[in-house]
């Protein structure tokens, strides 16, 4: 480190020298150790790290992370838009910062501190060389020095640097009569991270007082009332009554929109669990309850109830935890909302009630349990148990997966993506799925191989349209009789295409020419047949704000829903206007969307839950309308309902949710009346007719022994659900799909019962 101190006096000494030092080129990812989702996700692909003086705190420094644009790229912003352009972190040994390489770069790791107990950030220092890289790592030190001892570091020692420099915990001694519990998801401060111990010859046992109070001293509480606590037992299939306890939703101290969600009783805390919408929360007015999830080790599921005596107490309680999810999932005050945005937010709490649809007596919720033990014994029989599983034909195994399902519109075929190559399936008169062909090793008309990213039928189902993810500029078509590649459509030099779809919900059955395109800001119409560039300039819509599209869906009679990573739907009468409708979101990003065929109502997909929106105009002058077609009057903005599972049985289940796009089933000239998802290892459908109803908790599963990759209905058929799973190819029939019972969730259920003893 000698050699670098004359070249940091200069910069340390000045103190109108606000950067200390810059590495001017890297990436930075949020990194998630065993994370079943995403082990390292890509935060900011072009960006650069500073540490930077804190000017008016002395000897503090921080460590800033700057997203890098292109050139003309912020001439897309709008004004209003808080886009999150930077990510600045305190400079204290607590980051537990590091140095490596990745690939051959070298990177800097540290802890997310107000993330999960595992989560680290990495910025990957492209093209930096070695005295660069230790030049930085110094001036970490150095600032680490200063925050710890309130003096200058102008004549620190090398040595006296070195307590700073990371290494691994040497492993614990563990006494085989002692064992631990499981901390809490997050670490409030690295005092209160530790876990507590639990002698069991202890006499008599710790105090859990003592955790209630580290814990509660280092929150802000948002909301305290006396509530009845239930767990759900899967031994013995209904929710325990643990008694009565104080409920709290805290807010973590010096953490931005960090949110506890706690129960205690006079011996202490039983639980605590940070909010976020994994927990698939969900609010029975009726009961005046509040369910919901908690991932413990091993990925396994918990369920747990809050009952609340008063109706006033369980509305403060869903205003309260409404609004920290919200302003956890946006990271911005829920004050920065509009009035509207806030009611239809809040709305998706409601109990639902649907425009023009009868209706009918609701069965009595029960606390004990939702599973009537008759109703489960006659669930098992009349029922056919598929034929499938085991004898279905396979397609070659290249040692690739399957990624992605088409369902085709002719023929009786679907296809299915593997690697670079893609398989044909044939329906077959006994409703299974017979293996037909390989269409083997995609390339391009030039040659160059690649894994489609994306693939749509097209012109009666004679060719197929594929997005190469390393030329995201560009289309291609395959003439799927042929097996071939056959063209390169160029959409525009400097639009991309992210997303497409058919110009209408039917047009893959016609000759339809063009379909619709969406990059992360903008939509537009795309024609082959045109010279060039193939995307058409009159049919081009951009918009100025960083919009993240992530998905489209047409009406038949060609109108537009558009969904973005924000989770916010935006509704279309046609290409290059103004969206007739925005409805804003509810905080996930959205997956995927679909819509009924005459635009009625909606399904949009994120991770944990689905959102079904009816877009008639309920009252107001465009009463009967549709929000395709003219905009809602702000006093009757459409109510998003969630489409989620059961607390309950997600704890069968296993693991946490994780929904793939939603589609309704599509005959020609009939109404839809399904919605086919999946989630890990189970196929699940709601009946339309249910839903539209209210009876948004009634829907049918299968599990199956491998991971389902993607699932749809049959085109033109309301019952047989095609399904991919990760190395095979079925068909079922939705009458097989069986109401949730944990005979059906867990088969060879065993017992779970430590995870009572383990509620954090």
């Amino acid at each position: 480190m000698n050699i670098f101190r004359s070249l940091i006096g200069k910069v340390w000494q000045d103190p109108n020298a606000a950067e200390v030092v810059k590495i001017s080129s890297g990436q930075l990812y949020l990194v998630r150790p065993g994370n079943i989702r995403t082990s390292r996700e890509c935060i900011y692909n072009e960006c650069m790290a500073t540490v930077r003086r804190l000017p008016a705190v002395e000897h503090n420094f921080q460590l800033v992370i700057t997203k890098v644009y292109e050139d003309g790229d912020q001439d897309l912003l709008e004004d209003e838009d808080e886009t999150d352009e930077e990510k600045v972190f305190l400079i204290s040994e607590e980051l537990e910062f590091r140095s490596g390489e990745t690939e051959g770069e070298p990177n800097f790791l540290w802890r997310d501190l107000y993330g999960d107990v595992d989560e680290f950030f990495e910025f990957v220092a492209t093209g930096t060389n070695a005295p660069t890289r230790a030049f930085f790592e110094t001036c970490m030190y150095r600032a680490m020095y200063e925050r710890k001892y309130k003096t200058t570091a102008d004549n620190v020692q090398d040595t006296e640097l070195e307590q700073f420099v990371w290494h691994p915990p040497a492993p614990a001694k563990v006494n085989p009569r002692r064992k631990v519990s499981k901390k809490a998801e997050a670490p409030i401060q690295s005092s209160a991270a530790a876990p507590i111990v639990i002698d069991e010859d202890e006499t008599p046992p710790p105090n859990r007082s003592q955790l209630n109070d580290t814990f509660m001293a280092q929150m802000t509480v948002l909301f305290e009332q006396e509530a009845e606590l239930y767990f759900w037992d899967m031994e013995a299939d209904g929710f325990r009554n643990d008694g009565i306890v104080i409920a709290r939703i805290a807010k973590q101290n010096n953490a931005d929109y960090v949110y506890w969600l706690t129960a205690s009783n006079d011996q202490g805390m039983i639980l605590a669990h940070r909010i976020t919408s994994d927990m698939n929360q969900r609010f029975s007015h009726k009961m005046r309850s509040l369910t919901w999830n908690h991932m413990g080790e091993n990925n396994s599921q918990s369920s747990w109830l809050f009952r609340f005596a008063e109706e006033q107490d369980f509305s403060s309680a869903v205003q309260i935890f409404t609004q920290c999810l919200w302003e956890t999932l946006h990271q911005i005050p829920w004050g920065k909302a509009k009035a509207e945005e806030q009611n239809y937010v809040l709305s998706a709490n409601e109990d639902v009630e649907m425009a023009d649809v009868e209706d009918e007596e609701e069965e009595e919720e029960q606390i004990a349990t939702d599973l009537d033990p008759e109703e489960e014994a006659s669930d098992e029989s009349d029922v056919e148990e598929d034929e499938d599983d085991e004898d279905a034909p396979k397609a070659p195994n290249t040692g690739d997966r399957n990624s992605q399902l088409t369902v085709g519109y002719k023929g009786d075929r679907s296809y299915v993506v593997r690697g670079n190559n893609i398989g044909v399936f044939n329906h077959s008169k006994d409703h299974s799925v017979k293996y037909y062909a390989t269409i083997s090793n995609i390339t391009t008309p030039k040659g160059k191989g690649f894994k489609p990213k994306n693939v749509m039928l097209h012109d009666q189902d004679s060719r197929m349209i594929l997005q190469n993810p390393t030329d995201p500029n560009s289309l291609y078509s395959m003439d799927i009789e042929r097996g071939k590649v056959v063209e390169e459509w160029k959409v525009h030099d400097d639009i991309t295409v992210d997303h497409i779809a058919p110009d209408n919900k039917f047009a893959p059955t016609t000759r339809e020419q063009t379909l619709v395109g969406v990059s992360h800001n903008s939509l537009f119409r795309i024609d082959p047949r045109v010279s060039g560039n193939k995307l058409v300039d009159s049919q081009y819509k951009q918009y100025t704000s960083k919009n993240k599209f992530s998905g489209v869906t047409t009406t038949a009679s060609g109108k537009l829903a558009v969904a973005s990573e924000k989770g916010d739907i935006r509704l279309f009468d046609s290409i290059g206007k103004n969206a007739k409708t925005a409805l804003p979101p509810l905080g996930d990003p959205i997956l995927g969307i679909d819509v009924t065929a005459n635009g009625r109502y909606i399904v949009a997909t994120t991770e944990p839950y689905l959102i079904f929106i009816d877009t008639l105009i309920g009252e107001g002058r465009y009463q009967g309308q549709l929000g395709f077609d003219r905009s809602f009057p702000a006093t009757s903005k459409p109510k998003p309902i969630r489409l989620q599972l059961k607390s309950q049985h997600v704890a069968y289940m296993g693991n946490k949710i994780s929904f793939t796009p939603a589609r309704f089933n599509l005959v020609e000239g009939q109404d839809e009346n399904a919605i086919v998802t999946s989630s890990g290892q189970f196929v699940i459908a709601w009946d339309l007719a249910k839903v539209k109803k209210g009876k948004v908790d009634q829907y049918e599963i299968k599990k199956y022994e491998d991971h389902v990759v993607q699932d749809n209905f049959k085109f033109g058929d309301d019952k047989e659900i095609i399904v991919a799973l990760n190395n095979n190819v079925l068909a079922v029939n939705k009458k097989n799909l069986k109401r949730p019972t944990r005979q059906s969730l867990a088969p060879g259920f065993q017992s779970h019962s430590s995870i009572v003893n383990s509620p954090y």
